[in-house]
């Protein structure tokens, strides 16, 4: 077999040595999946290994860390080794590696996996307390280990509390890895790194180096979820735009509503984006150009523009006293589904806040003014259907007065 040479940083060394638990947490483009994942791949080229990559829920493939460890497979050149199937990858060593979401699981049907010699859980902050006492008792395979590679929300999470306590389970080795570790970085991640770090030192914190969420209980939206979903072909998109240039991002966001869930399925956005080349951004979204589309009012020039190239539908967002507060509560009262690429809309539903008493730390009812631009745009999305609503609304109608036969004294 030919000798792989696989560039290690520093930080992730300790993980090289066997351990019963494996822990990486830490912010965005830290690289610790692209790590684990080549780390799971050299195992198996190295010996026979029986792999399980778990996530809390997983619909599809498309959710797992799959099409990860198959770009693995072909940058170490290491395909003759492997077989990719459809549900599946198989080592030419004889072990596989498969991908499962905990939540279908029972305590009967788990066992199938007595055997398996690693379990990797991705995005572990997700993971319920009954996932991970399902999982922890089941990997007992001697010299089997459990990696969990996640970005930290709240201290209370279960992977948090077994793995980030006082006292973690013997033979863990646990490490905090950030950017700044990983020394290959790419541009456009260190360009968004550096515009949260100059703008929004909370979610420069949350999202970069991988601190835990401040103040949750000021968290406007708790009522979403990320799930990979298909575009309902006989949904009507709605679609909104916030615009920006040197501090703020251009935005365009896309959903549409079933019932009482509102799907997300696009966004596009980028800071510094000129007005000459929002057209060609907001073209990334598929079928942008054919659908209405609501943006901000503030900025009439960049309207006319977009509707001279190509965006004919749009028009401007209605805006007024109270606005902002009755289309965030509109928002609220959905279940709101965003699609795993949606990735700064993730970020502001995560972190969007009302503000809170400085001297007290109580929450007042106001809400902040930042982590809001994809924010707005959903806002603006769904303006026309939230003045829909309202009209149907039964109106409280004025007493007619009308002649008694009773007079009061």
């Amino acid at each position: 077999m030919t000798v792989l040479d696989i560039q290690t940083p520093r930080i992730y060394l300790p993980f090289l040595e066997p351990a019963r638990y494996k822990g990486a947490h830490g912010g965005r483009g830290s690289g610790k999946s692209h790590f684990f994942g080549e780390m799971l791949i050299e195992r198996s080229l190295m010996t026979k290994t029986d792999a399980v990559c778990v996530r809390e829920v997983q619909k599809s493939l498309a959710q797992s860390v799959k099409k990860l460890l198959e770009g693995k497979i072909e940058s170490l050149n290491a395909g003759a080794y492997f077989e990719v199937q459809d549900a599946k990858i198989k080592s030419r060593n004889g072990g596989q590696i498969i991908f499962q979401g905990m939540q279908n699981h029972t305590a009967d049907s788990i066992k199938s996996l007595e055997g398996f010699d690693v379990a990797w859980v991705e995005e572990a902050q997700s993971l319920s307390q009954r996932s991970l006492d399902l999982l922890r008792p089941t990997i007992r395979k001697p010299g089997s280990e459990i990696w969990f590679t996640w970005n930290p929300r709240e201290a209370t999470d279960p992977v948090d509390a077994l793995l980030r306590c006082a006292n973690p389970p013997p033979n863990s080795t646990v490490v905090e890895v950030n950017y700044t570790e990983n020394p290959w970085f790419p541009d456009v991640l260190r360009d968004e790194m550096e515009y949260d770090k100059r703008r929004d030192p909370d979610k420069y914190a949350h999202v970069w180096l991988g601190k835990y969420e401040q103040n949750s209980e000021a968290r406007v939206f708790k009522n979403w979820s990320i799930e990979e979903f298909d575009v309902d072909p006989t949904a009507v998109l709605r679609q909104g735009a916030d615009w920006g240039f040197s501090v703020d991002p251009t935005v365009l966001i896309q959903c549409y509503i079933i019932g009482r869930k509102l799907y997300v399925p696009y966004e596009a956005y980028r800071v510094g984006c000129e007005i000459v080349d929002t057209p060609e951004l907001f073209m990334t979204v598929p079928d942008s150009e054919k659908w209405p589309l609501t943006a901000d009012s503030a900025r009439p020039e960049t309207i006319s523009h977009m509707r001279k190239n190509g965006f004919p539908k749009i028009m401007p967002a209605v805006k007024g006293p109270g606005s902002l507060e009755d289309g965030i509560e509109w928002l609220k009262s959905f279940d709101i589904v965003v699609h795993p690429r949606c990735q700064h809309l993730i970020d502001e539903l995560t972190l969007y806040k009302y503000e809170t008493d400085k001297l007290t730390g109580l929450v007042l009812p106001k809400l902040a003014d930042k982590d809001n631009h994809v924010i707005d745009a959903l806002r603006y999305a769904c303006e026309g259907a939230r003045r829909a609503q309202a009209l149907k609304k039964p109106q409280a109608s004025t007493p007619i007065p009308v002649a008694s036969p009773f007079r009061r004294r």
